[in-house]
């Protein structure tokens, strides 16, 4: 059965990714990037649920973070980690924790950004409010909309869609081997369901 919604759930609020701002602009590495807005949009119908200004320092290696929305003014340390194959990785310091973190949320009701790790029995994420069948669904689907955006492929003509043209056969074959769990998930729970109604007989008894 789904787990009754006595936790928030964390896709719910707001969510601040360093990787992702980086990529699109809103902030530099090696300057200071300053008074840029952001807004939120609801992930179903893209209405602006929020927005704000943020205001950062990458200019040395390490550095700030500033979020102003509403009467929320939150300034955030900025870390940075060698990569393997060369560079530095941008991180947030957790307000709360001291750590690095990629992500930080502000759930629903929470007056701060945080990483996952702050809020812990607080939150859950969506899926955890669904039953095996749903996560096993949404787990197929997930799967095959990636293959799908990736390699051009139409939705509805695929269930799982073949490799994309320049994705590794060892990344493709991960993926088919996590739909097809899914799918034996799936037929298990349909079997038992057979049983209990009497459709099959189960010859294992």
């Amino acid at each position: 059965m789904p787990k009754p919604l006595q936790r928030v759930r964390l896709e719910s609020g707001l969510k601040l990714d360093l990787n992702r701002l980086i990529r699109r602009g809103f902030i530099r590495p090696g300057v200071i990037t300053g008074a840029v807005g952001i807004a939120w949009a609801d992930k179903y119908t893209g209405d602006e649920i929020a927005s704000g200004l943020i205001t950062a320092d990458l200019s040395s290696i390490e550095g700030w973070f500033r979020i102003q929305l509403g009467s929320l003014d939150q300034r955030i340390m900025l870390t940075t980690r060698r990569r393997h194959f060369g560079g530095r990785q941008w991180y947030f310091v957790c307000p709360y924790t001291n750590r690095p973190a990629s992500v930080l949320w502000k759930p629903p009701g929470a007056q701060s950004f945080a990483s996952r790790q702050k809020w812990q029995r607080q939150v859950a994420y969506a899926s955890q409010f669904m039953d095996r069948d749903a996560r096993a669904h949404q787990g197929k689907a997930k799967i095959s909309s990636r293959l799908c955006s990736i390699g051009g492929f139409d939705p509805d003509q695929w269930d799982l869609p073949p490799k994309p043209k320049w994705m590794r056969w060892k990344t493709y074959n991960r993926m088919v081997e996590k739909f097809d769990r899914y799918e034996s998930m799936l037929e298990e729970d349909l079997l038992e369901m057979a049983v209990r109604l009497g459709l099959f007989r189960d010859i294992s008894d």
